[in-house]
């Protein structure tokens, strides 16, 4: 089958099996590159499949030989549609490491349940023993809450009050305002039911009760706060209230944790074009204007390069653990600095239907999303016939 991409909004419903591998192992080739780290060695990742927790994965296996065991719930192909990039990226993983002489095992399947995480604790007893870090990098619109059957879905809506501001449509260009209003209560409070840390501290109360966890482990969440002008829609808005949910829930980690000497960390991670970001309004502008500024400082990351810094400066690098003052590992740092964030602001103001391209890196913001279905991708010639099931 011939597979090219085919968008739907901020979706693309389809994926690249040769392409995800190529892009796997562009992140491979980057840790690599970079030498060996003193870190973990078995490791479970929640959320392995795409972004930071396919970094991660990446990061802790081809960075310090880590055994890893990925969760995710991805969409296999059949004989006339793709599976999901998750699902490829998750193939090309195995693959890969095995050939490396790296453990890795996946398992499939929704998350949230008492069943899956069961399913991992078992694998654990039976082929590591114990983990020495969980890596919580879900990102699911949804969620069956495990013990009550309610299902919860997560609302992108600012708090307070409707909220106006420039968006673009990724695709066509057009630059236009939009106006979005205020969640309820209820809304609320799902957003938080899905993004927060109840079921991270779920996943540690299970691994926990079943003497998994190694001592000194490190459990650690990815969080985004961003700039002021995104405040209204992320930091102060519905998912704004999760993430300080997931923060407050390092607390309670912590205090549990203490009696094996683990810590629970939160790493508030750089904007970047993700299946996750795309989603939210007002966002792929300000990252498309992020990147122009950021690359011509020649400071630009992705999530590989993100992941990687995290593990080798602020995880495990000679200095130990490195917190900020906020409480939190940051590796926005770059980012939020304040030249960058001054020239954002000024083009922020200027930029228009008219001088996008221009002004911003919205062909980068294109190229990046398509590359994460294996789109792309330098070497792969997507005019072959290749077998969706891969």
């Amino acid at each position: 089958m011939i597979i090219k991409p085919r968008i739907r909004g901020f979706i693309c419903t389809t994926a690249h099996p040769v392409g995800c591998e190529a892009h796997v192992k562009e992140q491979i080739a980057h840790v690599q590159k970079h030498g060996k780290i003193t870190g973990p060695k078995n490791v479970l990742v929640i959320g392995a499949s795409t972004g930071y927790g396919l970094a991660s994965r990446i990061t802790a296996a081809f960075g310090s030989n880590a055994k890893t065991l990925g969760v995710s719930f991805e969409k296999e192909p059949s004989e006339d549609k793709t599976g999901t990039a998750g699902w490829y990226n998750t193939l090309a993983f195995e693959k890969l490491a095995k050939a490396q002489g790296l453990y890795a095992k996946s398992l499939n399947g929704d998350a949230f349940s008492d069943a899956l995480k069961q399913q991992v604790i078992d694998l654990i007893k039976q082929d590591l023993g114990q983990v020495d870090l969980v890596v919580y990098s879900l990102a699911s619109p949804r969620r069956i809450h495990p013990k009550t059957g309610h299902i919860y879905n997560s609302t992108l809506k600012p708090v307070g009050q409707a909220y106006t501001s420039k968006t673009v449509d990724v695709m066509s260009g057009e630059v236009k305002n939009i106006t979005i209003e205020s969640a309820n209560e209820e809304e609320i409070a799902n957003t938080v039911a899905v993004m927060g840390g109840e079921d991270w501290e779920m996943w540690i109360d299970a691994l926990m009760q079943a003497n998994v966890l190694a001592p000194n482990v490190i459990t650690i969440a990815y969080n985004y706060i961003g700039p002021k002008m995104t405040y209204p829609i992320y930091k102060k808005g519905t998912i704004g209230h999760a993430k300080d949910h997931l923060q407050a829930t390092t607390e309670k980690l912590n205090k549990k944790l203490a009696g094996i000497d683990g810590r629970a960390l939160v790493s508030v991670n750089k904007a970047l074009v993700t299946q996750a970001s795309s989603a939210i309004p007002v966002v792929p502008l300000y990252i498309s204007i992020l990147y122009k500024v950021m690359k011509a400082k020649g400071i630009h990351e992705g999530c590989i390069e993100q992941i990687d810094r995290l593990f080798r400066d602020r995880l495990y690098g000679k200095s130990g653990i490195v917190i900020e003052n906020t409480g939190m590992i940051h590796i926005d740092d770059w980012e939020m600095r304040e030249d960058v964030q001054a020239e954002v602001a000024k083009i922020w103001e200027q930029v228009s239907t008219d001088n996008l391209e221009s002004l911003t890196d919205i062909a980068g913001y294109r190229d990046e999303f398509h590359r994460l279905f294996g789109f792309n991708l330098k070497g792969v010639d997507y005019d072959v016939d290749v077998d969706p099931k891969g």
